[in-house]
């Protein structure tokens, strides 16, 4: 038979807290750097697209080969453009400050009021 649970004591409950948190940053950190490295290789392959399409160009006459090659290209670029302008940004990272700034924005909002009351 098992003892009965002794209540743990606050230190305990906060080095759990602290332990979570501490995971939880471990991810998000290993999920930045994931993110990053994604940000570095599509930069890499836009680059060498760009370049790519730029040879292309400069040749005057167009094979079906070459306009097939361009359209592809044009369309990688268009993906890579997408997966750019979301670079290191998701809700994810921005929902607990944004939580924070209404909670306490609201809470300013309602302190504001009260002294207002009371001076005028």
């Amino acid at each position: 038979m098992k003892p009965p649970k002794q209540p743990q004591p606050p230190e305990s409950n906060q080095e759990l807290e602290f332990e979570e948190e501490l995971l939880l940053l471990e991810r998000s950190l290993v999920d930045l750097k994931e993110r990053y490295t994604q940000v570095q290789r599509d930069r890499i392959s836009k680059a060498e697209y760009e370049k790519r399409r730029q040879e292309l160009n400069q040749n005057k006459h167009y094979t079906p080969e070459m306009k097939a090659e361009l359209k592809h290209i044009k369309q990688q670029l268009e993906v890579l453009e997408v997966s750019l302008e979301s670079q290191l940004f998701s809700w994810k990272s921005v929902k607990k400050p944004f939580w924070q700034i209404i909670r306490f924005g609201g809470l300013g909002v309602i302190i504001g009021w009260i002294l207002k009351s009371y001076v005028g």
